[in-house]
């Protein structure tokens, strides 16, 4: 005979089952907390130079082009949305482009070269000297981020790289006129909830000095 548990049987195994993933998301949170205290230990000088750069390049009529994979798309086109549309505050149009949106460019160059070139490609036939590319990897490793990165800086734009897990690849890439935002996390959802605030950091800061 099946087994069917009783409704009192449910309901203690309900209880218990409550009080443990309450137990789990409390430890989430936590978790998440001592990342952000970690990062705002070390990040903030680092955010404010990104901010200082993304301002200039923009009054000097550049744009940021952003990319990254997953939820680093996400996060690449929150991003641009924020600064073509506003962060907390009306203002001026920004100029910003994810490079994840343009499904034919995506799989054009996924299919007809690979998956590594579809950033890249688009900051050869997008970009110019003085823009800037944010690259946004939680590994560092991002194979497609990373070409993107050699690109632009063959072309002389400035980089803005989020990462984690100790910076990876990208880090290697980067020198004293790029920045760069490692989460001090290797767990991804750790790292992009920081990768959040950083981002949301930068755009308060360009309205910062834009408006006030």
């Amino acid at each position: 005979m099946q087994y069917r548990p009783t409704l009192a049987h449910n309901n203690v195994m309900n209880k218990e089952t409550i009080e443990r993933l309450s137990s789990r998301t409390s430890q989430h949170f936590l978790d998440s907390i001592a990342v952000k205290q970690e990062a705002e230990k070390i990040l903030p000088e680092f955010v404010a130079r990104g901010i200082v750069a993304m301002t200039d390049c923009l009054q000097a009529g550049g744009k940021i082009m952003v990319c990254g994979n997953g939820g680093s798309a996400a996060d690449a086109q929150h991003f641009a949305a924020e600064l073509i549309g506003r962060f907390e505050r009306e203002r001026q149009e920004l100029a910003a482009i994810a490079l994840t949106t343009d499904t034919s460019i995506l799989t054009a160059v996924g299919n007809d070269y690979s998956y590594e070139e579809i950033f890249s490609k688009q900051v050869r036939g997008l970009g110019k000297k003085g823009d800037i590319l944010m690259g946004i990897s939680t590994s560092g490793n991002s194979k497609n981020v990373v070409k993107a990165i050699e690109a632009a800086k063959k072309m002389g734009m400035k980089v803005i790289a989020l990462t984690g897990n100790g910076g990876g690849k990208i880090a290697t890439l980067l020198d004293e006129n790029d920045i760069h935002l490692c989460a001090p996390s290797t767990r991804t959802a750790r790292i992009q909830e920081t990768h959040l605030v950083l981002l949301h950091s930068l755009c308060d800061g360009v309205d910062h000095l834009l408006l006030d």
